[in-house]
């Protein structure tokens, strides 16, 4: 499956970027703290689980003002008001009139509130991993040291918060998705985010939603307490709520295919075939590695004494043996292959 990316100009005339991939019914997703369409295309596990939610939908995502390929605002921060102008920008960009919903962390306040504001729009609403009230996720004494830690240090914090979200991952995993925060944004964006995620409160929206909705949290979710979708699934009245096992925030980390049942069970969408894992050759496996650690084809030969040619037709094998087209997919892979072993 590939993504089709295009750009949507809002009326300040800030540029965004959104995604589309699949074929079916529109399904937008509204993501996280932050996104970058190309690097979470090009990251396997996080592609993985996109792919599952395009399978009989055409998925629909963005990158919100100051993140991945989209424009810095022009004026004035992050808000609900500026999230509710995109996604109209996005939808009417993609001809979605109707759409089922889906947000995960501080999507799930941007998806409660435009459902509750736009209720002829929302089929389905899907909420994992989220809060109504972002003053109670995080103690303010926590809340202050990690923005403060953002805006002081970004490589730290990024390593901070990718052991907080993902802390299932392999280190791998866990040193490529700190470094995917930190080419998503800078630090004084993320730091803001980060304060947005804290301050948005859509408690009194929650009684105005009208879709079906499912919400799904993880018991031991470090980001988000449980508490926080239980609250929300006592105020809908058409809420039911899964609780997972797992610590992991990140929804393409952990047990995802349990994940991935619930959602497109509820989006009355048919179980998917387990993919047949790609195999390698061993010496394929060791051009991987070797890809992996930033080599070039000259660097490949070096190392395993072939000539230059011989290790670009392995690069070249690789790639068709996976399905991928670049050699950060290829190293994507590896890191990933490893981490589950």
């Amino acid at each position: 499956m590939e993504q089709s990316v295009g750009w949507v100009d809002l009326p300040d005339g800030t540029s965004v970027a959104y995604a589309t991939a699949g074929a079916g019914p529109p399904l937008l997703f509204v993501g996280g703290w932050l996104s970058h369409l190309g690097l979470s295309w090009d990251l396997r596990a996080e592609r993985a689980f996109l792919e599952a939610l395009a399978n009989g939908r055409t998925l629909v995502r963005y990158d919100r003002s100051g993140c991945g390929m989209s424009d810095r605002p022009k004026e004035g921060g992050w808000s609900l008001e500026l999230e509710e102008v995109t996604i109209h920008a996005v939808m009417s960009a993609v001809g979605g009139v109707k759409f089922d919903l889906m947000g995960s962390s501080l999507g799930v306040p941007i998806a409660i509130d435009w459902a509750a504001r736009h209720p002829e729009t929302v089929n389905r609403l899907v909420l994992y991993g989220g809060w109504a009230r972002g003053q109670q996720v995080a103690a303010p004494q926590v809340r202050d040291h990690i923005v403060g830690l953002i805006r002081s240090a970004w490589g730290l914090g990024s390593d901070v918060l990718t052991e907080i979200f993902a802390p299932e991952a392999s280190a791998d995993t866990r040193a490529a998705l700190s470094n995917y925060q930190r080419q998503s944004s800078s630090a004084e964006t993320a730091a803001d985010l980060l304060l947005a995620c804290y301050d948005v409160d859509v408690f009194d929206r929650l009684g105005d939603i009208t879709a079906p909705t499912l919400l799904l949290h993880r018991r031991d979710d470090r980001a988000a307490p449980l508490e926080q979708s239980q609250l929300i699934a006592s105020r809908i009245e058409s809420a039911r709520l899964v609780d997972l096992p797992g610590r992991s925030h990140l929804p393409y980390v952990g047990d995802v295919d349990l994940l991935v049942r619930e959602i497109r069970r509820f989006l009355e969408l048919p179980s998917l075939r387990k993919p047949a894992v790609p195999t390698l050759t061993k010496r394929q496996k060791e051009v991987a590695d070797l890809v992996s650690q930033g080599m070039t084809n000259r660097d490949i030969a070096q190392r395993l004494s072939i000539d230059e040619r011989t290790a670009e037709g392995h690069v070249e094998r690789i790639r068709d043996r996976l399905g991928v087209r670049s050699r950060a997919q290829i190293a994507a892979w590896w890191v990933a292959s490893q981490a589950s072993k």
